[in-house]
C-alpha cells in the first residue's frame, strides 16, 4: 500500500473479479495509472463459482437475442487465441428425445443460426449424429426414445480463477498497482465528485487513501451494496440469481446440454479435470452473495434431473459444491433464466450527478473482454485523452514465448502437467525450484502439480492464505479432497515464505476450512 501514498492514480478499479481484472488490464495496456483493489482475493466470488464455459449460449437464441450471441461468439474466437492454454475447444452433444417434427426444425434452425452468428469461428460446424452415433460417442446416455443428437462446439475455461489472475499480472507487468484482501470501506468525495476510496488491508488492519482522477465500480453480485453511500435509498439495479454446480466422479465421455423434465431448464454435464459437473441452478436470490451455497432442493434437482439422462453414473457421490450469485441488469417480471445476460455501464453523473464514477452493472465470463473495452474507452472520454484497445490481440501471460525462445510450442514432459494452469509461466514454476529437489515433489498425492507453486504464489502472483494457493493459484484445491489430505504440509511451506509461527499456522488451516465448508456440506467423501 506504502506505494500508492502521496499519489493520484488516473483509475481506481474496485472489485477484482474476471471484470474488475480486465478493466485493470485494458486501462494499463493503454498507458493508464491504475489501482486494482478487491476486498477478498482475486477471483474470490462469482467468478470462481461458474459453468466455465466461454459460449454464446444457445438459450439467447430461444430470446431472439441475436446481438448477444453474435458478440459472445466473437470473443469466444478472441480468448482462444489469446489464452490457448486456458480456453480450450470443447464438443457438446445436445441429445433428442422422442422429438416432435417442429421441435427437430426448430433446433435444426436453432444450429444453422448458431454456426451463422460466429462467421469468423475456428471451431467445426455442427454435425447431426443419429441413434447408433450417438450411443457410440455417449454410451451412458439412456436409450430409450433416443432418437439422435446434435454436436456442435463451444470451449472451456477449466481455470477460470487463472484467466482472472492473468489479466491481474498483465496489469500488473504495465503499471497497474494491484491489491487483494483490500476493501473499499469508503469513497473519497470532493464536492459532487468522486476521487478515490479509503482501502483498509482486511488481513493486517493497515488503511489508505487511494486518490484517483476516475473510479470504476466492478463489484459483481456486491455492486447495490458497494453503491449505497452514492444511491442512499435508491432503488437497487441488480437483480441476482443463485447458480449451484456439483463435481461427482468421473460420469461421461462428452459434454452434454441437457433440458430438466422438472421445469425444462437447459442444464449442462461437462467433463472437467478428473470428474464431472453438473449444473447450473437459476433462483432468486437475496442477502450478502459470500453467503451464497448449495441446498437440498438444489442438489436434489442437479441430481434427479443428470439421473434422468444417465442412469448409472455416480451423480450420487458429490465430491463438492458452488454456488455462486449473478449479478444481472434488474428486470422485473420473468422468470430467472429468461432475464438478459447483457450488462450495462451505469453513468452516475448523468443519473445521480456524481461525478468521476462509473459502474458496470451484469455481464458474463464470455464477455470480459469486452465489457473492459468498453468500461476502459468510456474512462477514456471522461479522462479526454485517447488510446486503442489491444486486448483482443495481446497475448495474456502465459501464453506469450519465453524471452529469447520462438513461438510457443508443445511443451516437454516436465512442463506437460502444469502447462494447462500456467503456460509458458510453467518455466518460471520450476525455475523457483533451483537446486532444490524438494520444490519439485508432488504438492499431495491426489495432485499433479509440484511443491514450487506454493513459492511461486506467493512471491508471484500475490497469493496471502491457504484458499488464495489451493483454490485460485493452484488447481489443488479443486480436486476432490480439495487439499485438506496435505493440507498441514502446505500451511508449513507457506508459512516458512510468510514468517507465520505455529499458532498462525493453525489458524490459517481452520480459515481455510472454514472457506470450504460450504462447498462440502453435500461431499460424499470423507475428509
Amino acid at each position: 500500500m506504502r506505494s500508492l501514498a502521496g499519489r493520484t492514480a488516473d483509475l481506481l478499479v474496485i472489485g477484482g473479479g474476471i471484470i474488475g481484472a480486465g478493466i485493470a488490464r485494458d486501462a494499463a495496456l493503454r498507458g493508464l495509472s491504475v489501482a486494482l483493489v478487491e476486498q477478498n482475493d482475486f477471483a474470490s466470488g462469482t467468478s470462481s463459482r461458474p459453468t466455465r464455459l466461454i459460449h454464446g449460449g444457445l438459450r439467447y437464441l430461444e430470446l431472439f437475442d441475436f446481438g448477444l450471441v453474435r458478440s459472445d461468439m466473437r470473443e469466444r474466437e478472441i480468448l482462444l487465441g489469446i489464452a490457448p492454454h486456458l480456453v480450450f475447444p470443447l464438443p457438446f452433444l445436445l441429445p433428442l428425445y422422442r422429438p416432435s417434427l417442429w421441435y427437430q426444425f426448430k433446433l435444426r434452425i436453432g444450429m444453422q443460426l448458431y454456426d451463422a452468428l460466429s462467421l469468423d469461428k475456428s471451431l467445426p460446424k455442427r454435425k447431426y449424429l443419429d441413434r447408433d452415433a450417438t450411443l457410440a460417442a455417449e454410451p451412458n446416455l439412456a436409450p430409450e426414445g433416443l432418437a439422435g443428437a446434435w454436436r456442435f462446439y463451444d470451449a472451456q475455461v477449466p481455470f477460470v480463477e487463472r484467466l482472472v489472475i492473468e489479466n491481474v499480472i498483465d496489469a500488473a507487468e504495465h503499471g497497474a498497482v494491484v491489491l487483494n484482501h483490500a476493501e473499499a470501506v469508503a469513497y473519497l468525495r470532493d464536492g459532487d465528485a468522486v476521487t478515490g476510496a479509503v482501502v483498509r488491508d482486511r488481513l493486517s488492519g493497515q488503511g489508505i487513501e487511494i486518490r484517483a482522477r476516475f473510479t470504476v465500480n466492478a463489484t459483481g453480485p456486491w455492486l447495490d451494496r458497494t453503491l449505497e453511500p452514492l444511491r442512499d435509498g435508491a432503488k437497487p439495479l441488480l437483480r441476482l440469481t443463485k447458480g449451484i454446480h456439483l463435481v461427482t466422479p468421473h460420469a461421461t465421455q462428452q459434454a452434454h446440454v441437457l433440458f430438466a423434465q422438472q421445469d425444462g431448464r437447459l442444464f449442462f454435464v461437462l467433463p472437467w479435470l478428473d470428474g464431472t459437473i453438473v449444473g447450473t441452478t437459476d433462483t432468486d436470490y437475496v442477502g450478502d452473495p459470500g453467503d451464497a451455497a448449495a441446498t437440498e432442493d438444489d442438489v436434489r434437482y442437479l441430481r434427479e434431473a443428470a439421473h434422468r439422462a444417465f442412469p448409472n453414473a455416480p451423480f450420487d457421490e458429490i465430491h463438492f459444491t458452488w454456488a455462486g450469485v449473478r449479478a444481472l441488469v434488474r428486470e422485473e417480471g420473468v422468470r430467472e433464466s429468461e432475464v438478459s445476460r447483457k450488462h450495462a455501464l451505469y453513468d452516475h453523473e448523468k443519473r445521480d450527478g456524481t461525478r468521476g464514477v462509473l459502474s458496470v452493472v451484469g455481464g458474463k465470463i464470455t464477455a470480459y473482454r469486452d465489457i473492459a473495452e468498453e468500461t476502459t474507452d468510456a474512462v477514456l472520454r471522461r479522462l479526454g485523452r485517447s488510446a486503442a484497445s489491444t486486448t483482443a490481440t495481446t497475448l495474456l501471460p502465459g501464453a506469450r514465448p519465453r524471452p529469447g525462445e520462438g513461438p510457443v510450442a508443445a511443451p516437454d514432459e516436465a512442463l506437460a502437467e502444469l502447462w494447462p494452469v500456467y503456460g509458458t509461466r510453467a518455466a518460471d514454476v520450476l525455475a523457483l525450484a533451483g537446486s532444490d529437489p524438494a520444490l519439485r515433489a508432488p504438492l499431495c498425492p491426489h495432485h499433479r502439480g509440484v511443491t514450487a507453486e506454493i513459492a511461486h504464489a506467493v512471491t508471484v502472483e500475490w497469493a496471502q492464505t491457504l484458499g488464495d494457493v489451493l483454490l485460485r493459484r493452484t488447481t489443488l484445491g479443486l480436486t476432490a479432497c480439495q487439499g485438506l489430505d496435505c493440507i498441514d504440509d502446505v500451511a508449513a511451506r507457506m508459512g516458512g515464505l510468510l514468517g507465520w509461527d505455529a499458532g498462525r499456522q493453525k489458524a490459517e488451516v481452520e480459515r481455510y476450512r472454514a472457506e470450504i465448508e460450504p462447498m462440502r456440506r453435500f461431499s460424499t467423501r470423507e475428509p
